[in-house]
């Protein structure tokens, strides 16, 4: 049956897959992961690439202004960089004990029967660490990262024969849609940046913007955090059965409580 043909249809069955990003969205931001990286970043500018460290903040910050990341921006410029020494010297040194378990998370996520994907910039090694620092590796269907988008980077002769594509690239979401092989329309995609969320919804996606509780004119939803998704969208619950509508039952305290919903074993 088309949905977009039935109302009903509509209420009952909004999303058949939900995107989320993965830093400062999947855990929050003031785990202090991301400034760490920034620090990385402005460390591998002077001692990898000779910049002047008094230098060093601005150039990452107009790198990823107007490239997407520092790599990607130091490759176009001509540097030849490596995607995996880059990563590795950035990510290497983080530290991921200040990710904790995320057992409501956890549990959020194994009460939603959409398909769920992780879609970051960042490279698979960080991915993997992160959600099994987390917890929740084994509550994705797949995971879109650096490596999916830019596969013929690790092959290319020169830095710029290949541009890196990362988000918020039309070309990068694109990418990502098509890998995940998705209806934009009926997709939920989770991010923490203004800038991602609008190149989701240029691509037709029903966006959410996290960390904010107001939502920006391309963010169809805000979430403080992820862990308020079941507020915020509990269509998210609603199915289908049987030719019928059903909405799953949960009372306030259970959507208020992802904890109650799931028992996640040992």
């Amino acid at each position: 049956m088309d949905c977009s043909l039935q109302s009903a249809c509509d209420y009952a069955c909004p999303f058949d897959c939900i995107i989320f990003d993965l830093d400062d969205t999947l855990y929050p931001s003031n785990t202090g992961i991301a400034e760490a990286c920034k620090k990385n970043i402005e460390d591998f500018l002077v001692e990898k690439c000779g910049f002047p460290e008094s230098e060093a903040s601005s150039l990452r910050v107009q790198l990823f202004q107007k490239y997407g990341s520092t790599l990607a921006g130091l490759r176009a410029l001509g540097h030849d960089i490596g995607a995996d020494d880059y990563h590795g010297f950035v990510h290497g040194r983080l530290p991921y004990e200040k990710i904790k378990p995320d057992p409501e998370l956890r549990n959020l996520l194994c009460s939603i029967n959409q398909r769920k994907l992780v879609f970051t910039n960042s490279d698979r090694a960080h991915t993997m660490k992160v959600l099994d620092r987390l917890g929740i590796r084994d509550c994705f269907e797949q995971i879109i990262c650096f490596e999916t988008i830019n596969p013929n980077i690790f092959k290319s002769s020169r830095p710029d024969e290949f541009p890196v594509l990362l988000k918020p690239s039309i070309d990068a979401m694109k990418i990502a849609v098509d890998i995940a092989a998705v209806d934009p329309l009926r997709t939920l995609f989770l991010d923490d940046s203004v800038r991602n969320v609008a190149a989701g919804k240029a691509l037709g996606l029903r966006t959410v913007l996290v960390g904010k509780t107001v939502k920006t004119s391309e963010a169809d939803y805000a979430l403080e955090t992820v862990n308020n998704l079941g507020q915020v969208i509990p269509e998210i619950w609603v199915s289908r059965s049987d030719g019928a509508d059903q909405r799953i039952t949960r009372t306030r305290s259970q959507v208020d409580s992802p904890l109650s919903t799931t028992t996640v074993g040992a």
